[in-house]
């Protein structure tokens, strides 16, 4: 495999801002309707991965529903949060601390694996995706949704528009969108190529507004 390495990794998701994060990102995010999705998918009893699952909101939500969870997080912050987070919520969550790169758990161990939001920061975004792919059962299927950076001016627009947001929150928001995230995203192009790369035979991506969704299947 060749080496495709981003050189910045971003702001470290440790202490505080990491606390901060986890406060701010507990509402609105739409956690239960994409469980609500994982359960069309996956059969019940099923295993799931979350990749970067952050404060672990959406992995608890799953977990609510009778799969069994697995997290692997770089945070140890998160980490922590995590664990305290699915304690309070009453569900058994196998979190672990480790790199999206070099997944800790073994070859075809997961019905299916979901990362949300979290991609773009991958500092080794092919490798990612090859030890998703590694860690699914046959038949197994993995989901990558978060921004692609080739979303036009007017897809960004669009999307704010929509939060229902006063005039300041939309002009800061998009002005958020377009100087700094999605710089940090790919575009669709590099998503194929890390796809080629991670030699991923079975994969599709579906764009939408600022987004994308990434699907593989082993």
């Amino acid at each position: 495999m060749t080496t495709n390495i981003k050189p910045y990794k971003g702001v470290a998701m440790e202490g505080v801002i990491a606390r901060w994060y986890a406060k701010n990102t507990r509402q609105g995010r739409g956690f239960d309707e994409l469980a609500q999705r994982v359960s069309q998918i996956v059969p019940a009893g099923g295993r799931v991965l979350e990749v970067a699952p952050g404060p672990g909101f959406l992995s608890v939500e799953i977990a609510k529903r009778g799969y069994r969870v697995a997290g692997v997080e770089i945070s140890k912050t998160f980490v922590e949060i995590e664990r305290a987070n699915a304690q309070t919520a009453g569900v058994q969550i196998d979190f672990r601390q480790g790199d999206a790169a070099n997944i800790p758990f073994p070859d075809a161990r997961f019905d299916f694996v979901i990362c949300t939001a979290a991609f773009k920061n991958f500092t080794r975004p092919a490798q990612a995706l090859a030890d998703m792919y590694r860690v699914l059962r046959p038949q197994g299927k993995a989901l990558v949704v978060d921004l692609r950076r080739d979303a036009s001016k007017t897809d960004i627009n669009r999307e704010v528009d929509g939060m229902g947001l006063n005039w300041v929150n939309n002009l800061f928001t998009k002005l958020t969108f377009s100087t700094m995230l999605l710089k940090s995203a790919y575009t669709e192009q590099q998503i194929r190529e890390f796809l080629i790369e991670a030699k991923i035979p079975k994969s599709h991506v579906v764009t939408s507004g600022i987004g994308f969704e990434l699907w593989m299947e082993k």
